[in-house]
């Protein structure tokens, strides 16, 4: 690369960064991607091929820092709702709302490295909930303007997946076919039908062929552990290597970015920590922050930049999730195959006549305990020969159903700035407050009760475990916190993702999402966010 200065500094190498990297050196541009965690090797640092994979998990070895506010007080009456299982009763058994983690991943390729590899493009109406529904916010930007950049998102990644769907307007050709839905899920599918609901394949960047080098899927069941075999679309293997076969695309590892410098107006340079703890600093004639919602207003907020509206931090947005697992009498062997092969879209965008507003999506999956080890951590009791009896019965025998649903922004919903605790470089960390309203309570409701009768209606037995936002906090979509919007005294950046305020910085994740999408999983369009960035930067701004 040389001692020129770069056309473009990228922030954060996941879901928005990778894309957008890729974007402008495709396109010419000298980019530098700076990514605080590290680059893992697939073929080295997964475990799935070890007889201790369950236990090990994911390979973390960067692990974001950061605290949480006072839990929300728990409503005595809604105990059918609380998070439990058979062997361990109530995980969350206090008064209060109880924070676990966000589950974020820093290293190259951000928390796409450990996602199950849902790849969908938000409904046309996700767009619009303030318009449909009255409550909530609108984006400045319609579907139309991102289609061509989720086509993109789909090719590079290589989305399996039907075409058509009756949910979503016209056909949608994607360069795989979908993958065939497990033993389990059959089983669903017919219950769902019983039901009146129609249980579709899902949208999934899991090869179902072999395609653009990557073999097929092996069916492992085990995409949150970190793909061994490159199949799953991580941006690490997908759009980043194609960034860096342009020679135009530098990859830094191990970079932890503490403050944007601004002077005159715009930013100057990043400051950095390398992995040997030596301050660094990039100069580029642009930025993009792409970090994620709760670490992209942290940099800005420690940075004292980019937030003349306040709302930097608020409109905070998490995944308000469903989940039931009960037994079959049947052995179904539920932990082959992908972890959600397949979903309902009935109530995406639901009718008038129900409690709450906006909408959700369920889905058939593998469940939690996808080998025999953490089956018998997690829903059996004793030990000795009766226990192994029971093991022998019951292992292979769990059906799950969950489901996602629209989280409406609120004011005791935010992230803020935590100047009582440092990261090991002595940056203050992000404090998360979350709270659920109305609304939220509402749709949990709602969902619980579709799950558990999916469940009645597929014959399944004993209901061994339930987790729910209720009483748990345990995000991994989360959003909102840098707001898209027209107007700069309530959102952060405009429609092309600028900063309202500095001419030169972008924000390309889901902290600029309006909303959270009624369900949906947010990676593509956050890719596709990502890809828009670097187009607009390309035409409008280096110039």
């Amino acid at each position: 690369m040389g001692r020129r200065p770069y056309d473009a500094v990228v922030i954060g190498s996941g879901a928005g960064g990778g894309p957008c990297a890729y974007g402008l050196s495709v396109r010419g541009r000298r980019v530098l991607l700076l990514e605080a965690g590290p680059r893992y090797d697939p073929y080295k640092d997964y475990h799935l091929h070890e007889d201790d994979w369950e236990i090990r998990g994911f390979p973390d070895r960067e692990r974001g820092v950061y605290t949480f506010g006072e839990g929300q007080p728990l409503r005595e009456d809604l105990g059918r709702l609380r998070s439990r299982n058979r062997a361990h009763g109530l995980f969350n058994p206090s008064p209060r709302r109880r924070y676990l983690r966000y589950f974020n991943v820093k290293g190259v390729g951000g928390s796409t490295l450990r996602y199950q590899g849902e790849a969908h493009r938000l409904h046309p109406k996700a767009f619009r909930i303030k318009s449909i529904y009255g409550v909530g916010n609108d984006w400045p930007i319609g579907y139309g303007d991102l289609l061509p950049y989720y086509k993109t998102a789909e090719r590079v990644i290589g989305v399996a997946g039907p075409d058509a769907d009756p949910y979503h307007p016209g056909r949608v050709p994607l360069p795989l076919p979908p993958h065939r839905l497990s033993y389990a899920s059959r089983i669903v599918e017919k219950a769902c039908a019983r039901m009146g609901l129609r249980l579709i394949p899902n949208r999934v960047a899991i090869l179902s062929r072999g395609y653009d080098g990557r073999p097929s899927c092996n069916y492992c069941n085990g995409c949150s552990y970190g793909c061994p075999i490159k199949d799953k679309g991580s941006i690490d293997v997908t759009f980043i290597p194609k960034a860096e076969a342009t020679g135009r695309c530098r990859v830094v590892e191990g970079a932890h970015v503490f403050r944007l410098d601004v002077r005159k107006g715009r930013v100057r340079e990043v400051l950095y920590y390398d992995r040997e703890g030596k301050e660094r600093a990039a100069r580029a004639r642009v930025f993009v922050v792409a970090c994620g919602a709760v670490e992209t207003p942290r940099l800005l907020l420690n940075s004292g930049i980019a937030n003349s509206s306040g709302q930097v931090g608020k409109n905070f947005m998490e995944t308000l999730l469903w989940h039931s697992t009960a037994l079959h009498p049947m052995r179904l062997d539920s932990y082959r195959g992908i972890p959600i092969d397949s979903e309902v879209l009935d109530y995406l965008f639901p009718g008038a006549g129900l409690p709450f507003a906006s909408g959700f999506r369920l889905f058939a999956t593998s469940g939690v305990a996808l080998g025999p080890v953490n089956f018998a951590l997690m829903y059996l009791r004793g030990w000795g020969k009766g226990f192994q009896r029971e093991m022998e019965r019951s292992f292979g025998h769990t059906l799950s159903v969950g489901g996602i649903g629209e989280f409406l922004p609120n004011r005791d919903t935010f992230v803020e700035i935590d100047d009582k605790v440092k990261d090991r470089y002595g940056i203050p960390v992000a404090r998360i407050h979350a709270f659920l309203g109305e609304n939220e309570i509402r749709l949990l409701e709602f969902m619980s009760t579709k799950c558990r009768e999916i469940l009645e209606a597929s014959g399944a037995d004993e209901i061994v475990e339930e987790i729910s936002s209720y009483d748990l906090f345990a995000a991994t979509h989360v959003f909102g916190t840098c707001r898209m919007g027209k107007d700069p005294g309530t959102s952060v950046v405009d429609p092309s993702c600028r900063s309202h305020d500095i001419p030169n910085l972008f924000i390309a994740d889901a902290s600029v999402f309006p909303s959270s999408g009624g369900g949906s999983p947010p990676s593509l369009t956050i890719s596709a966010i990502g890809l828009r960035v670097a187009e607009y930067i390309s035409r409008e701004v280096l110039i």
